[in-house]
């Protein structure tokens, strides 16, 4: 069973996403922050990370671009997963090293899909 880190500030959104990874088979992590997403990641070794961008101190866009140059979680992949839904954005989260970019509210379908396409590509 594949692990996926959520990492969301709201633990409303942490909920709904962590349901929909359980409910299809997949083990959630979850981290409040930046710095807290890229210490578990960092010893939790997670198979997949969803990166909310929109977060207190270290942002997602941040702390992405951190952990795709650490040699540590540089193979982990990232999808972003926030309300930002400009072209720009999605541009700049895929500039930073993730592997995809979902727009808020998920759609399960559209979220399990994005990840078993992510999981697959290695």
């Amino acid at each position: 069973m594949a692990r996926v880190l959520i990492v969301d500030d709201s633990p409303t959104e942490t909920h709904v996403l962590k349901s929909i990874l359980e409910k299809n088979g997949y083990g959630a992590l979850s981290a409040a922050n930046g710095e807290e997403g890229i210490e578990t990641a960092k010893k939790e070794q997670p198979d997949l990370i969803l990166m909310d961008v929109v977060m207190p101190g270290l942002n997602g866009y941040q702390a992405t671009r951190r952990l795709s140059r650490d040699p540590l979680t540089a193979s982990i992949p990232v999808i972003i997963v926030t309300t930002k839904n400009q072209e720009t954005d999605k541009v700049w989260g895929l500039r930073q090293g993730a592997k995809g970019y979902i727009v808020k509210p998920v759609s399960e379908v559209e979220l399990i899909t994005r990840i078993k396409m992510v999981l697959t590509q290695d």
